[in-house]
């Protein structure tokens, strides 16, 4: 995860890259809570730090999803390494077969255990790694850790050149 977001500088990791206003330092920020809320709080483990943008019903809409001024990209990282050592520590400490509830499922429903919890987290975090990566590569061309395998930035451009020639094809 934290790998799409190293070298980047504070403008780079705010700036929306998406109609929905999709940036990389939100998306970390959106795991922080992810892994708190289901692994941290569910489990009636909290994580001793408070996280404002969900704790305070003031922060509105989507504010997990944003970095405010006062929060810098050093310390939602750290904040995310913290979220992610205080989840290792409680399922270590439970186990898989223990027993949660998350409040904001549906009330006929809030029931579930450690291991369908960590599923969900892994399934959320796998998405949004995929989201990072995209991201990242449309800020500088980093296309993961095997970009160089295929090939050098003439095979890329060769290669995305012939891409786009296929898709013309089929335009209307």
């Amino acid at each position: 995860m934290l790998a799409s977001v190293g070298g980047l500088s504070e403008y780079e990791l705010r700036h929306p890259m998406t109609p929905t206003g999709t940036n990389l330092l939100g998306v970390v920020k959106h795991l922080i809570g992810i892994e708190a809320g289901y692994l941290g709080a569910c489990l009636d483990r909290p994580l001793a730090r408070p996280l404002p943008w969900i704790d305070d019903d003031a922060a509105g809409p989507n504010a997990d999803m944003w970095a405010t001024a006062d929060e810098s990209a050093e310390h939602l990282v750290d904040l995310y390494r913290q979220a992610c050592d205080h989840s290792d520590r409680v399922l270590a400490d439970v186990g898989l077969e223990a027993p949660a509830s998350v409040p904001w499922w549906p009330e006929d429903s809030p029931l579930t255990t450690a291991g369908a919890l960590l599923s969900r987290v892994l399934k959320d975090t796998a998405m949004h790694a995929g989201q990072l990566q995209i991201l990242r590569e449309l800020i500088d061309g980093r296309a993961g850790t095997d970009r160089e395998d295929a090939g050098d930035d003439q095979w890329w451009s060769d290669y995305t050149e012939r891409l786009e020639l296929l898709a013309r094809q089929f335009q209307p």
